[in-house]
């Protein structure tokens, strides 16, 4: 069930959740995060895949901010592979059945209102319908096979929405008065598009992943968007929040998989000790995630 919002931040609802992976709070250290030198297909670095941010960046090799997740995942332990937003879906599928985890990236675009029942608001940015497929078949695909995800910004909100959650649309206009939440991911010279990431506090539910990996109740992260969930999706637990109330971090509840949203950009908080943690735990559970899959073969 999703929580209310009275018991989202209830300490009696944040025990220890046995479903999840053991916490790595220094995974290089506790979770043996390099490669393994004896050989097997077990003891390789997960390959994680992420999907291009738009398809307009796949079209013209524009890949920057990409690279800033490839750079995350490499540092945390796994080897990262590019999803084409182009290939047919039984080519992807394909591609999604070698690959032990996702990370799904930010990106300029906007969800299409239409996949949460909603209208479109004059303030929405553009759409890219082959993102927003793609990211729905490797959410189908890595639910139905429990293998880990980490969504990140506009990944967080496909997540939440594929789970039967809404978004607000535009923050500013929907929600006046709230902090500043940055334009980082907008075109250079799009209106209001400013350069570097604002930062600002969150707050964790005391006992969510999150919480335990930051070892605190709140910290600092960086902002870049003008979307946030609105309503929680599906077995989803909001385990972070701005000042402004807007949701910050989410965690699946429905099943022992790793599932974990986060709305800031870890992969661009270079040396930030919450993200290189968020990174390592989880390709700790992709690692598991082979492992199982190794032996059920």
């Amino acid at each position: 069930m999703v929580p209310t919002p009275s018991q989202e931040f209830d300490d009696r609802h944040c025990d220890r959740d046995p479903r999840l992976p053991p916490l790595c709070l220094n995974a290089r250290i506790l979770c043996s995060m390099t490669p393994a030198a004896t050989s097997g297909s077990s003891t390789e670095r997960p390959r994680v895949g992420i999907p291009w941010r738009t398809s307009r960046e796949e079209a013209g090799n524009v890949r920057q901010k990409l690279d800033d997740y490839f750079q995350a995942v490499r540092k945390a332990g796994a080897e990262p592979f590019e999803v084409s937003l182009k290939q047919p879906l039984e080519r992807l599928q394909e591609q999604l059945g070698g690959l032990d985890g996702f990370v799904l990236p930010g990106s300029p675009a906007d969800v299409n209102p239409t996949r949460y029942g909603a209208a479109k608001h004059e303030k929405i940015n553009e759409m890219d319908a082959n993102r927003d497929s793609t990211d729905v078949a490797i959410l189908d695909h890595a639910f139905r096979t429990r293998k880990p995800v980490l969504a990140i910004c506009y990944g967080c909100q496909i997540l939440n929405v594929y789970l039967k959650g809404t978004l607000v649309q535009d923050i500013p206009a929907e929600r006046p008065g709230s902090i500043a939440h940055g334009t980082t991911d907008l075109p250079p010279k799009a209106p209001g598009a400013v350069k570097g990431d604002i930062e600002h506090k969150a707050a964790f539910l005391k006992g969510a992943l999150l919480a335990r990996l930051s070892e605190g109740a709140e910290a600092t992260v960086n902002s870049s968007h003008h979307q946030a969930i609105d309503k929680p999706g599906e077995n989803l637990r909001v385990s972070a929040r701005a000042s402004d109330g807007t949701i910050e971090g989410v965690e699946w509840t429905g099943d022992s998989n790793w599932v974990v949203g986060v709305q800031w950009h870890p992969e661009r908080m270079f040396g930030d000790v919450l993200s290189e943690r968020l990174f390592e735990n989880f390709v700790a559970a992709a690692r598991n995630a082979r492992g199982s899959v190794v032996q059920r073969a």
